[in-house]
């Protein structure tokens, strides 16, 4: 047997960079991972910073509960993460990350440096650095409040082939945004702050906990015609809660760029959903065009399997259940703007937002 067929272990660094290619595809990639690491971490105010579409720079700075000095090696190590222990934990698993891959993957093909501070003491921060052709992180002492920092530079720099099918500036922040909305809808709570090349795109202060709040929240980030002409929905049935808002018929796009489903707060593709969601517009929308919606699906975490795809965009939802189907934007004649049906026991509210 020739050496080259022999079989052996990955070098670390190439293990990581292999890794990379399934998270991180672009600058919006890497805004989301960090983001996510934030918002497990309990941050209330994210502010995300970018130069040149984020190719040259992404900053991510977060007001958590931060990363101790003996922990921030581990932060960039591959499998290490303080979301989850057993697999008892995994089917239990309620934070966005848990996989503690992402900081090693961005780390192999960016300049990535960690700025923590998990005491009350802005003086007692630490910061670590990573390259990607220096796997071994320095950490240093830094001054930093209490939070997180994560600062990454020239994506891709080690990594040409990868680098050369980046696009424009201007369409790689087009994504940025796109991924800044999805994580700004799915958390009301937190106040966001995006800033591209110094100048502040959108700055979200926390929504109060109800309707109107969310509403200007949504209204803030995909127009005030979309709550104009949208239905708001609250149904539940059988430990199930779905809510949100639905376009009516009159508000359709081109293109299926206002169509947003979360499930415990993570923003997810599913094609059972969106599936369902063009039924029951089959009637009242032309051809070509699509509906819009911002929908919430809230259930057992138990029940639904997180780790089913490296960039968590999708979950594994029960197909079968017992209990009541729920049958949800069925237009209804004679009803004027809409309705939203619940066949089987439960209750529902609809309500003109």
């Amino acid at each position: 047997m020739s050496e080259a067929s022999r079989i052996r272990v990955l070098d670390p660094r190439l293990a990581n960079q292999i890794a990379a290619g399934e998270v991180v595809e672009r600058p919006a990639s890497v805004v989301k991972e960090i983001v996510e690491n934030a918002i497990d971490a309990g941050g209330r105010r994210i502010e995300i910073e970018l130069e040149s579409g984020g190719t040259r720079l992404i900053r991510v700075r977060d007001d958590g509960s931060g990363i101790g000095e003996e922990d921030l090696p581990l932060a960039l190590s591959r499998h290490a993460t303080s979301k989850i222990a057993s697999l008892d934990d995994l089917e239990d698993v309620a934070s966005l990350g848990f996989r503690g891959e992402a900081l090693a993957s961005i780390s192999a093909v960016s300049r990535l440096e960690l700025i923590s501070n998990a005491a009350d003491d802005p003086t007692g921060g630490w910061r670590v650095v990573a390259e990607g052709r220096e796997m071994a992180p320095r950490v240093t002492p830094a001054p930093h409040p209490r939070g997180t920092s994560v600062l990454v530079r020239d994506l891709f720099f080690n990594t040409p082939a990868r680098r050369k099918f980046l696009r424009t500036e201007k369409t790689e922040f087009g994504h940025v945004e796109e991924a800044f909305r999805r994580l700004a809808l799915s958390r009301f709570d937190i106040a966001w702050l995006l800033r591209h090349n110094q100048k502040v795109v959108h700055q979200l202060p926390a929504a109060a906990d109800d309707q109107r709040g969310h509403e200007r929240r949504i209204a803030a980030l995909l127009g005030k015609r979309f709550i104009d002409e949208s239905l708001h929905l609250d149904i539940e049935a059988s430990g199930l809660r779905l809510w949100g808002w639905v376009g009516l018929p009159t508000h359709s796009r081109a293109q299926a760029d206002q169509q947003y489903f979360f499930v415990n707060g993570r923003v997810v593709r599913d094609r059972l959903v969106a599936h369902a969601i063009r039924q029951a517009y089959r009637d009242v929308l032309f051809h070509g065009r699509h509906p819009v919606f911002v929908l919430y699906l809230e259930l057992d975490p138990r029940v639904v399997d997180v780790n089913v795809h490296p960039t968590k965009h999708e979950v594994a939802l029960p197909r079968r259940a017992s209990g009541p189907r729920l049958s949800v934007l069925e237009p209804a004649s004679g009803t004027g703007r809409g309705a939203t049906q619940l066949s089987g026991r439960g209750r529902h509210r609809c309500a003109s937002a």
